[in-house]
């Protein structure tokens, strides 16, 4: 049975956002309809929206879905009808990668997320006067009222607490968080220097605050960001629009260089000043999404004593247990998202784009 309901378009590259309807396809075995309460507007939507990567438009973007299950299809067993749940990335299940607990690295992640817009076999979840849209973007393209997501997206939540604040877990909060505690595990005393204090990168000094690090800097351009990162775990903070040399400074502040760094603006020249803000044996963490093709100049030599520069996609998440995990943290206090979250009615999406755009907002989530 197919579904009617109202979603933002986007009709090509560097158009804006058109509320319209749009008509769901009937639920496949595997995937599940949804009530959508709220949805994060992400960076790399924005991306998408202005044709830095490749996605199939006309569609509707929109990845970090939370709402309430409608119709399941007769082969889920994550959820029901009822239950609240947020809806990440997702995954084939069956890959190497997907079986050893890494399912952000699956064989199939970027048709299946970022670029393809279309089932595996071809069909569209989305259509708007009998002509298909690009759709099922990471498994569910959120921007609507009601969305087709793929079980493997859906995470079952149980909480009490404004899903406005639950909606940037399934993909900045967890990306920051799963960074830091999936990836560089910082060990007792070390220092760790995160560059960008957005969405992912406060949800990586949080995370990090929540560790045995005693140094944990960040760096941006925006003084009232710098001071939300000192409120939120921060030890140090670098405003890069005043500080000529960031990584010399780094090297002062931690006596030798940073033992690990994270990049998340997605500037390769801010990738580069990261490199070089880490020690001997510094692992260099790159979570930013600059355009396809983008590169790095490196001296190798520098890399010799042991650095390492790690790609990591969605923190190397596996998303029914972390996501979870930070919403207990949430409960307790402990990992404050409200402090990044502005709301916006879905039919504001333009005004939160231009407001992420001039960086007025961090974490712009929209309500239905």
């Amino acid at each position: 049975m197919t579904v009617t309901t109202e979603a933002a378009v986007i009709e090509a590259a560097d158009a804006e956002f058109t509320f319209q309807s749009v008509q769901l396809d009937s639920l496949r075995p595997e995937e599940v309809r949804l009530e959508i309460k709220a949805a994060g507007l992400c960076h790399t939507d924005i991306s998408v929206a202005g044709g830095g990567l490749p996605f199939p438009l006309p569609g509707v973007l929109g990845h970090e879905g939370v709402g309430i299950v409608t119709e399941v299809g007769s082969a889920v067993t994550r959820v029901k009808p009822g239950d609240t749940a947020v809806l990440s990335f997702t995954s084939c299940g069956r890959c190497s990668n997907c079986r050893g607990g890494h399912p952000a690295y699956c064989d199939t992640w970027l048709p299946d997320n970022l670029l393809g817009g279309v089932r595996t076999d071809g069909s569209s979840t989305i259509s708007r006067g009998g002509q298909p849209l690009g759709g099922r973007f990471f498994g569910q393209s959120s921007f609507a009222r009601a969305v087709i997501a793929d079980e493997r997206s859906v995470v079952k939540i149980n909480t009490s607490l404004p899903l406005e604040r639950i909606a940037p877990l399934a993909c900045g909060v967890q990306t920051g968080a799963g960074a830091v505690w999936n990836v560089i595990r910082p060990a007792p005393g070390s220092s760790l220097v995160v560059f960008g204090a957005g969405t992912v990168g406060l949800a990586a000094v949080m995370a990090a605050a929540l560790t045995p690090a005693t140094i944990i800097i960040a760096v941006d351009r925006v003084p009232s960001r710098l001071e939300l990162a000192l409120e939120l775990g921060a030890t140090h903070a670098i405003d890069a629009s005043v500080v000529t040399d960031v990584a010399a400074e780094i090297h002062k502040i931690t006596g030798g260089g940073a033992h690990s760094a994270i990049e998340a603006t997605g500037n390769t020249k801010v990738l580069e000043q990261a490199i070089g803000a880490t020690r001997a044996r510094g692992h260099i963490v790159v979570i930013g999404a600059p355009a396809f093709g983008a590169t790095v100049a490196v001296d190798v030599n520098f890399m010799m004593p042991g650095r390492r520069i790690e790609g990591v996609t969605l923190g190397d998440s596996e998303i029914e247990t972390l996501i979870p995990s930070i919403i207990t943290l949430m409960e307790s206090g402990r990992f404050p998202v409200e402090r990044l979250v502005r709301t916006y009615r879905l039919e504001e999406i333009n005004q939160a784009v231009a407001d992420t755009k001039s960086g007025t907002v961090i974490k712009p989530v929209l309500l239905t």
